[in-house]
């Protein structure tokens, strides 16, 4: 076989390529930094002589050509797998939706679940001297999809960085059907917010103190958990290692510290393992033709069975609200989507599944409104319609910046008060009185 033949009579336009789309179709547009860009604006022309299509995708860091139509609802749907600001603002425009699923099981689901994907357009790396387009720092489920899809189409992009793998973390010139060489744009960058607050600042602290040497860490996306990526890259902690569903901007900045060898994991040893990457290009050159770090499919990096063969596993994600019962929202604020289930519950679960492992659930204790109002993230109840992410059985550690408390095992009364004391002081005998109103308190209680 002649790759680099093959590779030209698979070239052709963007706007060629999207002529393929058809009424009712089912199209997938990859994830995070894959997705497409020249192949989004050629079918964002054509957009309003469709109907009725349906588009996979998620963590969207830039608007697509295609959200920007007149009537987007009259002509498609997005169904994301995760919402980023961008996919919220289209929630309420009345043409997206989430799909609930565990972020696990998404490979599993497409070859299983899905039957038959009309088209998947993605950005790619060039092809190798093998044949292999890399997907980046973005494997997760892309593979999967590409295997369901009558149809793939893959956008070149020189500056996708190339992503080393164990598997799944690229396709080859012959599972391709059509290659269009885009423009080159840089990658999208995902900042992580503003600086750490005093806040984030006293949570990382009270979170690095649970972490021993030779630890294998998972960060989630957020103020706080980079904030104890910070803390970690400047502490005297050593042979740490990496296993996350997100590789984030703090992992390079611990790395270059000197504190990443992965020598003491179990499996991929001395590898830094993620299933996707966003962030600043600081990561994305660091990922790059990088031996140290593995990219793979969520169903390897999230599987709890996998976690769980990590000894000293540190799981450190937020939370937006947690009730005295102990279940954390991390997804919505009453019915307002925020985010999406994510991999947050398998990384629970398989931290505790570790010998030595902890998972944390971190938040702050308060959050103003628009007019200053301090509203508790801790509350009786969760707010009307927000979703459980973690029930109450899973979590291990909850972390506020009023301190730290373990709630496995504990019972509705002990859950209460551990919960409660590590609320805002001004909401603390409100939420008291609520949980003796909900039969969680007994009079043996601190109060």
């Amino acid at each position: 076989m002649d790759i680099h033949a093959l590779y030209e009579q698979k070239l052709t336009t963007a706007e060629q390529a999207v002529a393929i789309v058809k009424d009712g179709d089912w199209l997938d547009y990859g994830w995070a930094t894959g997705t497409p860009v020249l192949l989004d604006r050629a079918l964002a022309k054509r957009m309003s002589e469709l109907s009725d299509i349906k588009i996979r995708g998620g963590i969207l860091m830039w608007e697509p050509e295609i959200f920007k139509i007149e009537d987007p609802a009259a002509h498609f749907c997005w169904n994301s797998w995760h919402m980023s600001g961008i996919e919220r603002k289209a929630i309420e425009r009345g043409f997206a939706f989430y799909g609930a699923l565990r972020y696990s099981e998404l490979p599993r689901w497409y070859r299983e679940n899905v039957g038959m994907i009309d088209a998947v357009m993605i950005q790619v790396a060039p092809m190798d001297e093998h044949g292999y387009f890399n997907f980046g720092p973005s494997a997760s489920h892309l593979k999967a999809a590409c295997e369901v899809a009558k149809v793939v189409i893959v956008e070149v992009n020189e500056n996708m960085p190339r992503c080393m793998g164990g598997f799944e973390e690229g396709i080859h010139i012959s599972d391709v059907t059509m290659v269009v060489e885009g423009e080159n744009p840089p990658i999208a960058e995902l900042g992580a917010g503003g600086p750490a607050t005093e806040v984030d600042k006293t949570v990382a602290t009270l979170i690095t103190e649970e972490i021993p040497n030779g630890a294998c860490l998972q960060l989630g996306i957020g103020g706080m958990p980079n904030a104890v990526g910070s803390m970690i890259a400047q502490s005297d902690l050593k042979d740490l290692g990496v296993h996350t569903e997100m590789y984030v901007d703090a992992f390079v900045d611990i790395a270059k510290a000197g504190k990443i060898t992965g020598a003491r994991k179990s499996i991929d040893r001395g590898r830094q393992v993620f299933a996707f990457g966003a962030g600043t290009q600081k990561l994305y050159d660091y990922v790059s033709n990088n031996p140290a770090c593995m990219s793979a499919p969520v169903s390897y990096t999230n599987d709890a069975r996998t976690i769980a063969q990590l000894d000293n596993f540190i799981s450190i994600n937020n939370a937006v609200d947690v009730d005295l019962f102990g279940q954390v929202s991390s997804e919505s604020s009453g019915i307002r989507q925020i985010s999406g289930a994510g991999g947050q519950l398998d990384f629970v679960l398989g931290a505790y599944l570790s010998k030595g492992g902890k998972s944390f659930i971190c938040c702050s204790s308060t959050f103003s409104r628009k007019d200053g109002t301090l509203v508790s993230r801790i509350r009786p109840t969760l707010e009307n319609g927000s979703v459980v992410t973690d029930a109450r059985p899973n979590v291990h550690w909850l972390v506020t910046e009023y301190g730290k408390v373990c709630l496995k095992g504990l019972s509705s009364w002990q859950r209460a008060e551990a919960i409660i004391s590590v609320a805002h002081p001004e909401f603390r005998d409100q939420l008291i009185a609520d949980a003796d109103k909900m039969h969680l308190w007994r009079r043996s209680n601190k109060r």
